[in-house]
């Protein structure tokens, strides 16, 4: 994909134990930001990987080094006024829940900045590995706006004291500060970044399919339950999942293992 060709590129590999797809925000030109028609274009894709049952884990990751996703588009923003205000911030929803709602791991591949709309996503996917010179912040205050949507995820991550500093200032946060707050999983060079991504793909791999695909639905749902509701949905879910063989095959090879 060219750089003069913003656009949403997939690249699905196939191994023995399901199918891995990267997904790759490709503005580079400006920083990677998202347009109306970069996010309608990614909805789209990432729903339908979301369809296939093959699919164990998706990457998402920016094009260049320069960043992972630099925020919404302000050209658009400038121009949009009230009526289309609504829209637009619907459609950056759209991109964080479709990722969400994703059967499967997201892994964030972050390098460079992951800004607003960019932090937003990088928040609502299942893990986030970054690069020692990755940049964080929603500095939405900056421009007039408030940081909104999936915002609302940054202090069940970090807590409401630094949630507060990051949305209330809008300055950015380094990679190693973003690590020590609990907002990304891991920081290595940007040599390792590829390397460590897949050490959590063959983890994730290791594990099994359907058990995966259950914890993460899961967790959605200890989201917005007491504790009692969710302790309650997990027994269902455990008992559910000897609706498959996995249980019975994976605890037994365990066992032989253990012999």
């Amino acid at each position: 994909m060219s750089a003069a060709a913003p656009g949403i590129d997939v690249q699905l590999r196939t191994e023995p134990r399901g199918s891995v797809a990267t997904v790759t925000v490709d503005n580079r030109r400006k920083l990677n930001t998202l347009n109306s028609a970069l996010m309608r274009d990614f909805i789209a894709k990432v729903e339908a990987l979301g369809a296939r049952d093959d699919l164990r884990v998706l990457i998402l990751t920016g094009a260049g080094e320069a960043a992972f996703i630099g925020g919404a588009s302000i050209d658009e923003m400038a121009v949009m006024g009230r009526p289309g205000a609504r829209d637009f911030i619907t459609l950056v929803h759209g991109c964080c829940n479709c990722l969400r709602q994703l059967p499967v791991p997201v892994i964030a591949r972050i390098d460079g900045y992951a800004l607003g709309a960019g932090l937003e996503v990088a928040v609502s996917c299942d893990l986030r590995i970054a690069t020692a010179r990755a940049k964080f912040g929603m500095p939405e205050v900056k421009v007039g706006l408030p940081s909104v949507v999936e915002a609302a995820l940054v202090p069940k991550l970090i807590g409401w004291g630094r949630a507060r500093e990051l949305l209330l200032t809008g300055d950015s946060i380094d990679a190693d500060t973003a690590l020590r707050w609990g907002l990304v999983e891991r920081v290595v060079a940007p040599a390792e970044l590829d390397r460590e991504v897949d050490k959590m793909v063959d983890a994730l791999l290791a594990a099994g399919p359907h058990a995966v695909r259950s914890q993460k639905r899961l967790m959605r749902e200890w989201e917005n339950l007491p504790t009692d509701r969710a302790i309650a949905a997990g027994i269902d879910a455990l008992v559910g999942a000897f609706e498959t063989d996995e249980p019975e095959r994976l605890l037994t090879a365990f066992l032989n293992r253990k012999r």
